[in-house]
């Protein structure tokens, strides 16, 4: 997670990632549907996700390395295999959103700064992101990841598979509950540090927050609220 967030703090602003020039009469960098453009685009996302994600995770890794009974050797294996099957999942949606990216930024809808390049399509992202939280796909995924001693005791098993099978199941139970809010990085900019972690904070808060603060309605309520304000301005 360090090194994520190192790698996220040298790499802020980084202006070659849109495959525009950066100066007049300059070449432009690779295009955004070059292959080099799109590997280093994914390689982006999925350090970002690292970044993002693993700390909301530490208490499922954690109690999952607790009650394992194995030796010591066993319980690092499973649980380097736990967290490497987690970032599995979250890879793959690092995969699609960099196809995505490349696909806005040649189609001319992302600014320099990989931002929406218009309100409208900012909003749009903001009210997606607002209905999903309401939805019960949402509320499901979210009541597995709020709940670390109910979702491993739950699921558990001993061994590499059993390790392998947890990890893919909560990463799958975590990017469903989390895309949506990942999504809202291109309406604040894809390297804008203060963005990325305010929308960390956010995940990590909902997470741990008890059920009867309903942090995901509340939440609902000002992603709705953003996206009308920009429709207005």
């Amino acid at each position: 997670m360090a090194l994520a967030w190192a790698w996220l703090f040298a790499n802020a602003g980084m202006g070659e990632m849109s495959g525009e020039p950066d100066m007049e009469g300059m070449s432009p960098g690779p295009g955004p549907l070059s292959s080099g453009y799109l590997l280093s685009t994914f390689a982006m996302w999925a350090l970002m996700m690292v970044a993002m994600m693993l700390p909301s995770a530490a208490p499922m890794i954690l109690l999952h390395a607790r009650i394992d009974r194995g030796s010591d050797a066993q319980r690092s294996r499973d649980s380097l295999l736990f967290v490497l099957c987690y970032l599995v999942v979250w890879s793959a949606f690092s995969a699609l959103a960099a196809l995505a990216q490349a696909a806005l930024v040649a189609a001319g809808f992302l600014s320099s700064r990989l931002a929406a390049g218009s309100h409208v399509m900012s909003a749009a992202l903001l009210f997606a992101a607002s209905a999903w939280q309401l939805t019960a796909a949402k509320t499901a995924c979210l009541d597995q990841c709020r709940s670390p001693l109910q979702f491993v005791m739950r699921y558990w098993k001993p061994g590499v598979v059993g390790a392998v099978r947890l990890g893919l199941r909560h990463g799958l139970y975590c990017l469903g509950c989390c895309w949506s809010l990942m999504l809202l990085l291109f309406v604040g900019g894809v390297m804008n540090l203060a963005w990325i972690a305010a929308l960390a904070t956010i995940v990590f808060i909902e997470k741990i927050a008890p059920p009867e603060w309903r942090v995901d309605r509340w939440l609902a309520a000002v992603l709705a609220g953003g996206g009308a304000y920009l429709l207005v301005n």
